[in-house]
This record gives structure tokens, sequence and C-alpha cells, in this order.
């Protein structure tokens, strides 16, 4: 499976028979997608707010718009099982905030069962999880997880402590390029490992880290 990060909390997960994309929105990839194609779009959360005189296909429960290379996708923005194209998706409720979504609003994080490999987006999660939902989450090999929003460094690690990944792929979120490379500096500092980005990365069950590893990749959305 290879991993690509296009910017915010946007992921490309390309499989041998299936690609997903998660959190294409039209802020971050812009209306066209820049070319990004997927059988398959998850968004963690359905409000974003489309850009300036948008048109296309909305999200199915939300008012985000998706960019028109996704427009043909199967789109999926809510907790739930699904099955598409042999691919399987687990939505999981979360929150954008530590308070039920009193201040941010709700979140979905989703597993993807692509490659053998289980992989969970976590979005812009903005809490620690409980029992609950780790156990509707299962077991993941790889975590997509946002760095430089609601969770401090800290709790960043502790988030990553409570789902034992192997692979960690870090999401920075900020909109200051200064905030965001101390809110990376700060959470590599807490997890180890080296935060010099890197194009993208390809992995498969057998080239699994064998203890939990943090990758940064260079972002390829839209300057």
């Amino acid at each position: 499976m290879e991993i690509t990060w296009y910017g915010g909390t946007c992921v490309r997960l390309r499989g041998r028979d299936a690609v997903v994309v998660a959190d294409a929105y039209q802020s971050i990839v812009g209306p066209t997608g820049r070319g990004i194609t997927g059988d398959i779009a998850t968004y963690s959360h359905a409000d974003d707010a489309p850009l300036a005189k948008a048109k296309g296909k909305r999200t199915r429960n939300g008012t985000a718009v998706l960019p028109t290379s996704l427009e043909a996708s199967f789109t999926v923005d809510s907790p739930g099982e699904y099955e598409v194209r042999d691919v399987l998706l687990t939505g999981v409720r979360t929150y954008r905030d530590d308070a039920k979504g009193a201040q941010r609003g709700r979140g979905t994080a989703f597993v993807v069962e692509l490659d053998g490999l289980h992989t969970i987006h976590l979005g812009d999660v903005g809490h620690l999880l409980g029992q609950e939902e780790l156990g509707d989450i299962g077991p993941v090999d790889i975590a997509c997880v946002p760095v430089g929003g609601a969770l401090n460094p800290t709790k960043t690690a502790a988030l990553i402590a409570q789902l034992d990944p192997k692979l960690v792929i870090a999401m920075p979120v900020c909109a200051d390029d200064a905030d965001c490379a101390e809110a990376v500096g700060k959470f590599f500092h807490e997890m180890g490992g080296d935060p010099t980005a890197q194009p993208k990365l390809s992995v498969t069950i057998s080239t699994l880290p064998q203890e939990t590893t943090t990758v940064l990749l260079e972002s390829r959305g839209k300057v």
C-alpha cells in the first residue's frame, strides 16, 4: 500500500485493488483535486466550508463539496460499517474537542482494511478514546494522526499509545507554518524518530516496523 499526504488531514491510501482518499476537502486540495482520484472518499467531518462559489457534488450527509476528481467515488462521511470493492471500512464517532463536540463539532474516525493492513484515519480528533471507541476500532497497524490541532503533543502521544500501531503518519494541521514546525518538533520529541519529511511511503504487512515508528510526509496538495 502506498500512502501519500496532501496537507491537513488529507491522505491517500493506494492499494492493489482500490484507492481510498481521506478528507479531500476543497479547502485543502482545491476544486479540481489536482488529479486526486480514488474509488472511495471518506470525510471525517462533512461540514468543511467549500471554496467561494464552489459548485458540485456534496458529501452524503454534509455541506462539504467534493473536488471534481472524486465526484464519481463512493463517499462515506458518517459512522457505520461499509464494504466497497472488497475494502472494509468502519466509521467510529469521535469529536473535534474534549467536550463531546460542543466547541468544534463531531467527527468520524475511519478504519480501512486494505491490502491486509488496518489503517485508522483519525481526522481532526480532539480527545483521547474511550473503551467503547477502542473496541469499535479494534487492532490497527497504521494510524494517521493530526498534529498541532486540538490535542497537544503529549495527549497526541497518549492517543497513539491507546491504539498501539506499528506505524504513525503525522498530519500537521496548523494554519501557520511556524506553529506547525514547532508542533511537529514537540511531537517527534515525544515520539522519537526523525521529523525529516519524505515524499510518500510504501508499506506491506511484512515491512511493518517491529516497534511504533513515526513518519512525516511531504505535502502533495495545492499551495
